[in-house]
């Protein structure tokens, strides 16, 4: 039975306390690719990931793995021309049936809203693409992305605001659709990056990195995590008086600019079953 969303609110209430804590990202995390162009700063609390034209991509990865988890991470995205890059958060597991939860912030030309791209693997199954824009300007300071993935749905947020829910359903669509599954079964570490995808990122790939430009400068700080069993489980027994559901239908209506279930081009046969 699907946990209502208000009550999985009350997770982010209790993980805003003594649940999470905040990491050292010397002690939390290796750096796994571009070497020096992954910064560790003030004493491990903030991380710097810069791109250049001879990196081609950096990123770190979390020393632990987590089954169901709420994580946090605030991030002050690539300021100006932005177009080509791609600044990554997210959780995977490993192998080639692995399963991944997406942010993704795709850049832009100066001026251009950033998108956001979330997606779920599941099984080495992804495509369920929603893209966003934000209500902000994500350059300009830090903000907070969050995911709260228990074993009855994930929720992506930001600014502790749900943009996101993607329920586990696979009691009920797998007898229907042999390709529909839930992470639920793969520990999955946290990963950030900054890396070159011109060839997609912005406008279908039209629109090149301008190496002129670079380097080009993404910043992390306040990383916070805890696995869920960490919570009371009696918490989502409560009710939470919460205008958490009106607030992810506002920004659906005026800030999601593409769902992969209204996707008709790409399903001209009709939605997948988890749409409906």
């Amino acid at each position: 039975m699907d946990t209502p969303l208000h009550l999985l609110f009350l997770l982010f209430l209790l993980a805003s306390s003594a649940a999470l804590v905040s990491a050292n990202f010397y002690n939390d995390f290796d750096i796994t690719w571009g070497n020096d162009r992954a910064k560790i700063l003030d004493n491990g609390q903030q991380l710097q990931l810069t791109l250049d034209r001879f990196s081609g991509s950096c990123g770190i990865q979390s020393k632990q793995e987590y089954l169901f988890a709420k994580i946090d991470m605030q991030i002050k995205l690539v300021p100006g021309n932005s177009a080509g890059t791609v600044t990554t958060f997210y959780l995977s597991s490993q192998g080639p049936k692995h399963d991944e939860i997406d942010f993704e912030f795709l850049g832009n030309l100066s001026g251009d809203p950033y998108i956001l791209h979330t997606n779920v693997f599941a099984q080495g199954l992804g495509n369920r693409e929603q893209q966003f824009y934000l209500w902000f300007d994500p350059t300009l300071d830090f903000h907070t992305y969050s995911v709260l993935w228990t074993s009855n749905q994930i929720i992506f947020s930001v600014d502790g605001s749900p943009i996101r829910v993607f329920k586990n359903r696979e009691t009920e669509l797998g007898k229907v659709d042999s390709n529909y599954h839930y992470p639920k079964s793969q520990a999955m570490g946290v990963y950030s990056s900054l890396w070159n995808a011109d060839d997609w990122a912005t406008r279908g790939g039209l629109v090149k990195t301008d190496w002129t430009k670079a380097p080009f400068v993404a910043s992390f700080r306040n990383f916070k995590a805890a696995a869920t069993s960490s919570f009371d489980a009696a918490a989502e027994e409560e009710a939470l008086e919460s205008n958490q559901e009106q607030r992810l239908q506002w920004v659906r209506k005026n800030y999601m600019i593409y769902d992969y279930c209204g996707d008709t081009k790409r399903f001209p046969q009709g939605p997948p079953p988890e749409c409906k």
